[in-house]
């Protein structure tokens, strides 16, 4: 049959006619096109703006010497190539937080601590002197954040930061902070080979993002730098400086696990809930294993924490958890480091209380629940599906007026019903 063949042969033509006249999608491009487009926005765009903010063309040149795009980190998106796709997002704090809090993780932490306690003992006791932050308080900072200096650095800063100012999902951001790390380059605190830091663009042993290294680093060995990466007194020193910047207070702890009486209700958590922690007494809240409150404390401010609701270990902490938070904004984290800390200075172990499974919800699901509870006139902090304690206190507020037992966290069983 030649006319069908010839037929066929035919409408083929066409049809390679026709694709090759299609508009060529505008993600074309080729990582070649993108590391090209990367050293002219370095020349063009970045380096007049690193003039103007002091840094000098031989610190600019060496700094961007052989540097090109690191591909390989995360929430990156290259122009010219497709959007990066959105993912469903859950977080720790959506399921149970027990892993977390991995014990054998802790405890080794804890041995290293008190080595390094004794081994540092008289700069901590000079750092404690000048910032009041209590050195055991530093050291589970220093050890979570990088394994008190054993973590492994092995991204270059220059080349994070410029990628991810370049092409991340908030280039705006990360611009801000390459100019920072330019500055520090500037200031020769440090050399550019040394210039280290994590997939993030956090530097040293504190993981400080060159914004906060400007505003918070300081030089307390006396050698005439701010050494955040081989420096162990300069490396706490620092995290004292910001922790005090943030509003540490003298004198105090982080805070204290306790248990709460069902009659009390669990809506009464959060920073802007402060009381005495004698008036927090005498609803009957008592720490756990019937030690008592320092009598100093018994006057101070003090507020509820119950990160997992009533499925959790329960708190009354002081404002210096919050300044905690302020290094990582997340209640697990600022527990993490409070236990730490009190293993290293009394040989304490895990919190008594039982992490339970609290929903394993998507963010998603949460935020529909914050949307419903806004419209019902609750103050839930924002719908950003991640339940902070305006959110639990909400969802306890809205289950004690709906007639149920409040326990101030989301639950699945609570989407067909809060509506």
């Amino acid at each position: 049959m030649p006319e069908v063949r010839q037929t066929r042969h035919f409408l083929s033509f066409i049809c390679i006619l026709l694709l090759t006249l299609l508009p060529i999608p505008a993600f074309a491009a080729s990582k070649a096109d993108v590391e090209a487009q990367f050293q002219t926005w370095i020349q063009r765009d970045l380096w007049p703006e690193a003039k103007k903010d002091g840094i000098s063309e031989k610190t600019f040149r060496t700094a961007f010497a052989g540097v090109a795009l690191n591909w390989s980190l995360p929430d990156l998106a290259p122009p010219g190539f497709p959007k990066p796709k959105e993912q469903k997002q859950t977080q720790a704090e959506f399921s149970s937080p027990a892993p977390y809090f991995n014990e054998g993780r802790l405890q080794r932490l804890a041995t290293t601590g008190r080595s390094f306690a004794s081994q540092y003992g008289p700069a901590l006791k000079r750092i404690e002197k000048v910032y009041g932050v209590p050195g055991p308080i530093l050291l589970a900072i220093w050890g979570r954040e990088t394994g008190f200096g054993a973590a492994k650095l092995p991204n270059s800063a220059v080349q994070v930061l410029a990628t991810k100012a370049f092409m991340s999902t908030r280039k705006e951001m990360f611009r801000t902070e390459l100019i920072a790390g330019l500055q520090i380059l500037e200031h020769g605190d440090v050399a550019p080979d040394q210039f280290m830091g994590s997939w993030a663009g956090a530097l040293g042993q504190p993981q400080f993002m060159p914004t906060s290294y400007l505003k918070y680093a300081v030089d307390f060995d006396g050698d005439g730098h701010r050494n955040i990466w081989t420096s162990v007194p300069d490396t706490l020193a620092s995290i004292a400086n910001y922790l005090v910047q943030k509003g540490w207070q003298r004198g105090r702890g982080w805070g204290y696990e306790v248990t709460i009486p069902d009659n009390v209700s669990c809506a009464q958590e959060g920073p802007d809930l402060a009381k005495p922690i004698s008036q927090w007494t005498s609803l009957g809240i008592t720490r756990i294993a019937g030690k008592a409150f320092p009598s100093d404390e018994l006057r101070a401010g003090g507020m509820m924490l119950v990160p997992a609701g009533r499925d959790g270990p329960e708190f009354i902490v002081t404002p210096n958890f919050y300044t905690i938070k302020e290094y990582n904004n997340s209640d697990l984290y600022g527990l993490y480091i409070g236990n730490l800390a009190d293993r290293i200075a009394y040989g304490s172990g895990a919190f008594q209380g039982q992490w339970g499974d609290v929903g394993k919800m998507l963010r998603s699901d949460v935020a529909g629940m914050q949307k419903t509870l806004e419209r019902k006139g609750y103050d839930v902090g924002g719908t950003d599906g991640l339940p902070g304690y305006k959110t639990r206190r909400s969802i306890g507020q809205w289950q004690a007026k709906s007639g149920m037992k409040p326990t101030c966290y989301p639950d699945s069983s609570m989407l067909g019903v809060l509506k």
